[in-house]
């Protein structure tokens, strides 16, 4: 989390939506046999440009999706969101995953593959192209995706830094 620069949000919770991106079985060898544990990687999103991620690890997979779920409410970010896409081309990176992703027109949908649809779904874009390139590995897609979200900027604050009119960040 310490490349992420957004600060986070607290939302209601009975708003939020889960979705299970990946659970991973690890076996531990010991005296007697295998240890068998599951980790599991969870989005949580209201739908409406807020969206978070959570890693949550058990003996049990149920006790592990709870654990991510609870880890995914703690790291909410807020991002800008405009006509249910995104304000502009962005990449995400994140330790081997590169993500890029680009603003469509009302009615393309949301073209993403994997876990980077489980992240954008959560988040409310509804038109996007979005590409993963690099590691294929769901932590670092959603940490990559993640962090192109993040680094989004609202065409208000572009003009407000700029100076200049909104018509004038659009147009030219």
């Amino acid at each position: 989390m310490s490349q992420l620069q957004a600060k986070p949000v607290k939302v209601n919770e009975g708003e939020l939506k889960e979705k299970v991106v990946a659970i991973n079985r690890v076996a531990k060898v010991v005296k007697g046999g295998r240890r068998f544990s599951f980790s599991a990687i969870v989005v949580v999103g209201d739908g409406n440009g807020v969206v978070g991620y959570g890693l949550g690890k058990a003996n049990e997979v149920t006790d592990a999706i709870t654990k991510g779920i609870e880890d995914a409410k703690k790291n909410l970010f807020q991002i800008p969101l405009l006509k249910k896409t995104v304000p502009h081309e962005q990449l995400g990176k994140f330790s081997g995953g590169f993500v890029l992703i680009k603003p469509a027109a009302p009615g393309t949908g949301l073209i993403a593959g994997g876990a980077m649809r489980a992240v954008l779904e959560s988040a409310g874009i509804h038109d996007v192209l979005a590409k993963s390139k690099g590691s294929s590995n769901p932590h670092n897609v959603v940490k990559a995706t993640i962090d192109a979200l993040v680094k989004m900027r609202a065409p208000h604050t572009v003009a407000f830094q700029r100076g200049i009119s909104l018509a004038k960040v659009f147009n030219g």
